[in-house]
């Protein structure tokens, strides 16, 4: 996929664990864990928001766009 989620990145800048962030934004850490890994097919923008306000970022720090070879396939 050419969406590339970095909450991991963040989550180490902001010295945070993912269950602590998990807590803040009020998601189960299972949840939590498909959206790091990228298998989330989308998300919400109440938990974008909520990514946001507890890492102090933007959008933009979390979600990163690459595109790839297998870009056509998933249309």
């Amino acid at each position: 996929m050419p969406i590339i989620v970095n909450v991991d990145v963040m989550l180490a800048k902001r010295k945070m664990s993912s269950g602590e962030l998990a807590d803040k934004i009020g998601i189960t850490a299972a949840n939590l864990s498909i959206l790091k890994t990228g298998k989330a097919k989308a998300v919400r923008f109440s938990t974008l928001s909520a990514l946001c306000k507890a890492l102090d970022c933007q959008p933009g720090d979390i979600l990163e766009y690459q595109p790839g070879e297998d870009e056509d396939d998933e249309q």
